[in-house]
């Protein structure tokens, strides 16, 4: 798949992605109609999966999902702001930074052209069977589902795009379209192991399942979130990675322990996730990145005071330290920490990066249906899940704990487990974590506001009966 995802990406939506940067962010199907001409449904469908690998992922996605939150700090030279992201570190951001806008259009986008797939694929009368054919339908709702998470986590009520390019709806709306594309899309797909190795990389009916799940969480749908994160822990297609440090390296690429990722790597290196690991890598001296989205002193500590080596060595790059791979870190690159989950060891600081990203894997459902359980007070599974984890970074168990003291610490495993995976601010925000969380990180977290993201301010321009979130 990934040799043919990418030529597809190249040659289909480049005219696509010049479309889509019109000034209207939402009206991508009535702008992409003329483009479909005679693509067939794969090549479509590609096209969803490569909007993942746009250039707004390797900055403005950093962003709003990392600099945020007290996992990183803005990183690069004092005098670089990285456009918003200084601000964005600070909390201090308005509807006029511009890593919002990016990735509002981006997921929109995605869910426009997730649309037209799903619309062209159902009437489609080439040479294709009904199997092909559900199967990419199924494909294209998981992804649209994927894209309407991260907006609903982030801004809330917002428009489902085929009903109004304007008014928001309530946010529950929005999870509900978002579940019934999900179940479809499990009802569709194959399991991993079902697929051939030139499909490598697509979506699976255990990533419905494992993204289900998730969206079940964030709706405190305890009993839901539960029993589809057992499905997926327990359907035989995944298992965890004996060590933790090599689940971002190019060996265990859609292994054992990876539900959903986003492909990058090839026969050579090509367009993965455009500049994804040169933003996030080393600066200075000896250095092969621009350096944004560090370690912050804040998550350090929090590795340190768990005594938890094994999570930090790999997810910190230290100055001054050997790499895996060989690499020397020089003592004086610009910042202390690096980013290690965003480090490619064989082509570093490249443009074009080689490096899968993961997005879903089989960690996280466990923390998922510890979180659940607890919650439904089954105390024994809620430790016997969080303990899976615990035990493969050589932590004690935790034990004789229930209720608020268990639910602490899940959320704590969750950030160390999941550190630089891009929930962290999402996380805060959920478990109503956000504004202690950044008084200790030195920062205010503004109540009322800072839940939600701003509408950005372009839209507003092209759309001003969209309503603003409060505190913009």
């Amino acid at each position: 798949m990934k040799k043919q995802y990418r030529k597809i990406v190249c040659m289909f939506f480049a005219a696509a992605f010049l479309a889509g940067c019109s000034e209207d962010y939402l009206d991508v199907p009535s702008r992409e109609d003329q483009l479909v001409g005679e693509a067939t449904p794969d090549e479509l469908v590609i096209g969803i999966y490569g909007q993942l690998t746009e250039w707004d992922y390797a900055f403005s996605y950093l962003g709003i999902t990392e600099i945020l939150s007290d996992n990183a700090d803005k990183g690069s030279s004092p005098s670089d702001t990285g456009g918003d992201k200084q601000e964005l570190d600070q909390l201090l951001f308005t509807s006029s930074s511009g890593s919002f806008g990016a990735m509002w259009s981006n997921w929109y986008k995605a869910i426009g052209r997730a649309t037209i797939a799903i619309e062209t694929t159902e009437t489609y009368e080439g040479n294709i069977t009904d199997e092909h054919k559900s199967r990419l339908i199924g494909e294209a709702e998981f992804l649209r589902a994927y894209n309407y998470f991260f907006l609903v986590r982030g801004w809330g009520d917002v428009p489902l795009q085929h009903i109004s390019l304007v008014n928001r709806v309530p946010k529950q709306e929005v999870y509900d379209y978002i579940e019934q594309d999900l179940l479809d899309a499990i009802d569709r797909l194959p399991q991993k192991s079902e697929y051939a190795a030139a499909d490598l990389g697509r979506a699976t009916k255990g990533a419905a399942q494992a993204l289900l799940s998730k969206v079940y969480l964030y709706q405190e749908k305890w009993q839901e979130a539960y029993d589809m994160a057992q499905t997926v822990i327990t359907s035989g297609e995944y298992g965890l990675e004996t060590d933790y440090s090599v689940l971002w390296r190019a060996s265990s690429e859609n292994g054992t322990e990876s539900i959903f990722e986003v492909q990058a790597r090839g026969e050579s290196v090509a367009h993965g996730v455009q500049q994804y690991s040169q933003t996030q890598g080393a600066r200075g001296t000896s250095g092969w990145g621009w350096g944004f989205n560090i370690p912050s002193q804040n998550l350090l500590d929090a590795f340190n005071a768990e005594g938890d080596n094994i999570r930090r060595d790999a997810t910190i790059i230290f100055a001054g330290e050997t790499l895996f791979d060989g690499r020397e870190v020089s003592a004086s690159v610009e910042n202390p920490m690096y980013n290690e989950k965003a480090y490619s060891s064989a082509n570093a600081g490249d443009s074009d990066g080689d490096k899968n990203i993961r997005v879903l894997r089989l960690g996280e459902i466990y923390l998922i249906s510890a979180e659940a359980a607890n919650e439904l007070g089954n105390t024994a599974t809620a430790l016997s899940n969080l303990n899976v984890v615990r035990e493969r970074v050589s932590l004690d168990p935790v034990e004789g704990v229930s209720g608020d003291a268990l639910r602490q610490a899940i959320w704590k495993e969750r950030r160390l487990e999941l550190a630089f995976e891009h929930d962290r601010w999402f996380d805060l925000v959920r478990t109503g974590q956000a504004q202690a969380a950044m008084q200790a990180n030195g920062k205010t977290f503004i109540v009322g506001t800072h839940e939600l993201f701003p509408i950005p301010y372009n839209q507003l321009i092209q759309t001003p009966e969209m309503v603003q979130n409060p505190g913009y």
